[in-house]
């Protein structure tokens, strides 16, 4: 019991089964899911659990760079809506460079990959060599990177009508699950796999815990720091291309416009310190499928668009309070006594943990 409470997931695996079993009192069809026919003519699964899943994806994969972030430079990257429209001007300008193949394509979220990566290095260097708390060097491109993306396409917002594109942000024919649900499993198996086979996930954290000591240890600081800032980079690449692929467009002042408050409340709602360090990236995933879930929920209970934002920040607030270090002190002595009273050797234990 004590390792549960003590558990980085306590927290978003509460707030998960909350938002579930008031959805299925307030309306017990609220996580249904039925096969439709949409637009294009396929059959496709549909719901408020399809919704959240899908509208979920941008905000999951961001929030898996920025948990990589936080955990490394001890602080947040502010500008990833702004290179995610740089990403997505870059995409869609290769893609209108002539007719629209399967090479194209390719060729386009590579380009866009490779811009968004030179600028999680710009980023990175701000922070890592020039030692900027990260809040502020992000505020450059936070400011200017949506000017960046005016510039890329002359200050048009261009179309893409090949249906392909649309599939990258909707259906693809034949498979009834969102293609976007499928880009975040990608990524979280990519970053699974990363942290399996190699020692990135060890040394981010300990050059987070402790930068003088590791480097002692011959681990490269700086160089942890760049490489969280350029997988950053390429997760902004990521999301920017699904958003476009939604709207078969790209319209730099409004693609994820808001979305790293929401990317930065993901790590802090699943258990991760803001602070640096320690981190659990499934923890971030549930917290991005949180919010979107109850954004779901509050639409779905009829509130207002203008008020939705009130309401999740009260709630926003509630979570974060309770899973701060204070909050999860207090519980802790709390289920210590109350163990205490049941097993003596405990008090004996708590006391040698004291």
């Amino acid at each position: 019991m004590k390792k549960i409470f003590r558990s980085q997931l306590i927290i978003p695996m509460l707030a998960l089964l909350l938002l579930v079993v008031f959805n299925l009192i307030r309306d017990p069809s609220f996580f249904s899911v039925s096969l439709t026919i949409n637009s294009y003519g396929n059959t496709v699964l549909s719901g408020n659990l399809i919704q959240i899943l899908n509208g979920a994806s941008e905000l999951a994969i961001l929030a898996m760079g920025m948990t990589l972030v936080t955990a490394a430079s001890r602080g947040q990257d502010i500008s990833v809506g702004a290179a995610a429209a740089i990403a997505g001007s870059v995409f869609v300008k290769v893609l209108l460079t002539g007719e629209v193949t399967w090479g194209t394509i390719f060729l386009a979220f590579f380009a866009s990959c490779l811009v968004a990566m030179v600028f999680g290095a710009f980023n990175g260097t701000l922070v890592a060599v020039f030692r900027i708390q990260p809040m502020i060097a992000t505020l450059i491109l936070f400011t200017t990177g949506r000017a960046i993306a005016y510039w890329i396409n002359g200050g048009a917002t261009p179309t893409v009508s090949d249906v392909r594109i649309s599939w990258i942000g909707g259906f693809i024919p034949g498979v009834p699950i969102p293609t976007p649900i499928f880009a975040v499993i990608i990524c979280a198996a990519i970053f699974a796999l990363a942290f399996k086979f190699t020692n990135l996930g060890l040394y981010t954290q300990a050059v987070g815990i402790n930068e003088n000591s590791a480097r002692l240890n011959g681990i490269n600081a700086i160089g942890i720091k760049m490489t969280a800032f350029i997988i950053m980079g390429l997760c902004t690449a990521a999301a920017g291309a699904i958003n476009v692929g939604r709207l078969s467009l790209i319209n730099h002042e409004t693609l994820l416009i808001g979305i790293e408050m929401d990317a930065i409340l993901a790590v802090a709602i699943g258990g991760n310190v803001l602070s640096g360090g320690k981190f659990n990236m499934i923890g971030s995933i549930m917290g991005a499928y949180i919010i979107q879930g109850l954004t779901t929920t509050l639409y779905a209970m009829k509130v207002p668009s203008t008020d939705v934002k009130a309401y999740k920040a009260i709630v926003i607030i509630a979570l974060v309070v309770i899973g701060s270090p204070v909050v999860k002190a207090m519980v802790g002595k709390l289920v210590n006594r109350i163990y205490s009273k049941k097993d003596p050797s405990a008090v004996v234990e708590d006391n040698l943990n004291d």
